[in-house]
């Protein structure tokens, strides 16, 4: 039976991206309009914030101390140690209200992004993939808002949402190649209450998604089944990770933005973390961007 606490008082903005470090037993997630990167034991204590210097979707872990961030002026290093934010490049358009999303790294350190537009205006949103050489090549195009980047245990499925679309999608993946073929439908939400936001696969490949706007996590079967539906006393949770020691606890992200103020006095955990135990799964850990930026500072 699913247990569900509460790992955080503070309320973020828009809390996205959890992604749970190994090495210093410590979960990261994003405040996407704070904008920054908070860091915290997985009890909540210990916590510590980074300030970002723009809205920022996602990040990946490089090597120690380092990032990569997806943000809204491109994919940029950021060096927790001194604070600094440097561009690697920028993949996005001249529209300013475009920014980098939801994003994952795959086992070969390619770190996959998707994009939104702020309006939602058009399909203006793709996938961008940014290589451990800092070069970055788009992988496909015309959607609303990119999200729900997961792998495989196998490493032969990519799967991409697209919230706005009530869709998520699955591609042909080939690890070696990093390139994705045969996009067809996975998973609709047309007919369920919530919509696919963040995900992350476990050992046994199951998708296990946070369901934004439907106050439940989900876990679709490999097969496409919707297997089970865990409800959280939040109405927006935003995006799933695995972690702890075992990695069999889910952290939970949440938003607070998206609620109107009539609805605030309903739902008092919008923008917190939650840590669902009990689940009877494992995940897998999260890989990490293959560069080394502690020799080359960021720079092509």
């Amino acid at each position: 039976m699913a247990d569900i606490s509460i790992i955080t008082e503070a309320a973020d903005i828009l809390g996205e991206a959890p992604q749970w470090n190994g090495s210093e037993g410590l979960l990261y997630r994003v405040d996407a309009f704070a904008p920054a990167i908070r860091r915290m034991r997985p009890d909540g204590s210990e916590a510590e914030s980074f300030a970002m210097p723009c809205d920022i979707g996602s990040f990946v872990f490089a090597n120690p101390g380092h990032l990569v961030g997806g943000m809204r002026t491109g994919f940029n290093h950021i060096d927790l140690e001194t604070g600094s934010v440097t561009p690697i490049v920028n993949p996005l358009g001249t529209d300013p209200r475009l920014l980098l999303n939801d994003g994952k790294c795959d086992r070969r350190g390619r770190y996959w992004c998707g994009s939104v537009h702020s309006d939602f205006v058009g399909r203006q949103a793709a996938l961008f993939r940014l290589d451990p050489d800092l070069s970055v090549r788009q992988m496909d195009d015309g959607f609303i808002i990119g999200n729900g980047i997961a792998f495989s245990p196998d490493d032969d499925r990519m799967y991409f949402a697209d919230s706005r679309d009530e869709t998520v999608w699955v591609y042909d993946f080939d690890l070696e190649t990093g390139m994705i073929a045969n996009r067809r439908a996975f998973f609709s939400t047309a007919d369920i209450e919530g919509r696919v936001d963040g995900a992350t696969c476990d050992v046994d490949g199951n998708y296990w998604c946070a369901l934004v706007h439907g106050g439940a996590v989900g876990c679709i079967s490999p097969d496409g089944k919707l297997v089970e539906r865990i409800e959280l006393p939040v109405r927006h949770p935003t995006m799933v990770t695995f972690g702890g020691d075992d990695l069999a606890s889910l952290f939970v992200t949440s938003a607070s933005n998206m609620l109107e103020e009539s609805e605030r006095p309903n739902w008092p955990h919008a923008g917190k973390v939650f840590r669902i135990d009990g689940l009877g799964a494992k995940g897998l850990p999260e890989p990490h961007f293959n560069h080394d930026f502690s020799q080359t500072g960021g720079r092509n």
